[in-house]
């Protein structure tokens, strides 16, 4: 039986902490930003933990489960 592979998404998108939470980064920070404030932008800039109700999908894809 081959090796279970992760899924190449998942490893360039999710980072796991040292207690084992899941980071990622915001969504909409990448073009069209002259419409959005500078309080937004820097709000998107900052990481954010995945949520509990995503967390076994995630974790399904980086093989981590």
């Amino acid at each position: 039986m081959p090796k279970m592979k992760t899924k190449s998404s998942a490893k360039k998108r999710f980072k796991l902490t040292g207690t084992g939470k899941i980071k990622r980064k915001h969504a909409f920070k990448s073009h069209i930003l002259t419409k959005k404030s500078k309080k937004r932008k820097l709000a998107l800039t900052h990481d954010a933990l995945v949520h509990d109700a995503d967390m076994n999908n995630v974790k399904i894809m980086l093989r981590l489960k």
